[in-house]
């Protein structure tokens, strides 16, 4: 009894993953272009940061992937040009605080 549920469990996890396979394979010719180009930026700028930068730029790539891949770009510009050479947690912490638009703060007034 116990062995069947399982199987039947275990089919139904794998028509799962099949069905998100063949969704994930439908992906526009644009998408797997700018995918790829993604990761030329990402093998381009990895070599050149720390650690701790490396540990950083994965927790923005998960939490915000657009901000991610601004930083990149703004890296790989940097790189290019030789105006950096390696990439540290502080160093990413300011181009960070540079892409983040400013927050107005609101004042509530009484009347």
């Amino acid at each position: 009894m116990i062995m069947s549920e399982l199987d039947e469990i275990r089919k139904r996890k794998l028509e799962q993953l099949r069905r998100l396979q063949s969704a994930q394979g439908q992906q526009s010719p644009g998408e797997d272009n700018l995918a790829q180009q993604i990761a030329q930026l990402e093998s381009m700028v990895k070599p050149a940061f720390t650690r701790e930068a490396l540990e950083r730029y994965g927790t923005i790539k998960t939490a915000f992937p657009e901000k991610a891949v601004q930083v990149l770009v703004v890296l790989a510009q940097f790189i290019q040009s030789g105006k950096v050479k390696h990439v540290d947690d502080d160093l990413l912490k300011k181009l960070l605080t540079q892409l983040t638009p400013k927050k107005r703060e609101t004042q509530i007034r009484g009347i």
